[in-house]
């Protein structure tokens, strides 16, 4: 077996690095939606501090990925799109999350055929979790 055909760890918090990744991953979002103007819709609907998101994002793709289920253990079932609802979630801020979270994956190093997977994965979370029709 060549380098080139390395398999497929056993699941995407594998395949990603772990937790330490994942926080690597987290953070770069974060950072980038607090930086860029492209996000500023995005970063507006978050509020003042980020410290909260930060960490329930964490703990939420940890166990998404297949990895530890931090956030379960906290709070329960996620019920994604009921704990959203109090935030208006319209194309616009969908795509800005998708697109910020793609930039982060880039930025970070995930490799190229997960990212293209998460990144599908992340646009049927994020369209079904719209709650306005613009």
């Amino acid at each position: 077996m060549t380098t080139e055909e390395k398999p497929e760890p056993g699941n995407a918090f594998d395949w990603i690095g772990g937790e330490a990744r994942v926080q690597e991953l987290v953070t770069r979002f974060y950072d980038l939606m607090d930086l860029e103007p492209a996000y500023k819709e995005l970063r507006a609907a978050h509020g003042s501090d980020l410290t909260s998101a930060r960490e329930k994002l964490f703990w939420f793709l940890c166990g998404w990925l297949g990895g530890p289920n931090h956030y379960i253990e906290r709070f329960g079932h996620p019920r994604l799109r009921a704990r959203h609802l109090p935030f208006k979630i319209g194309i616009l801020e969908r795509d800005q999350w998708l697109a910020c979270m793609d930039q982060a994956m880039g930025e970070v190093g995930i490799d190229e055929t997960l990212r293209a997977r998460l990144r599908e994965s992340f646009f049927g979370t994020a369209d079904w979790m719209r709650n306005t029709p613009s």
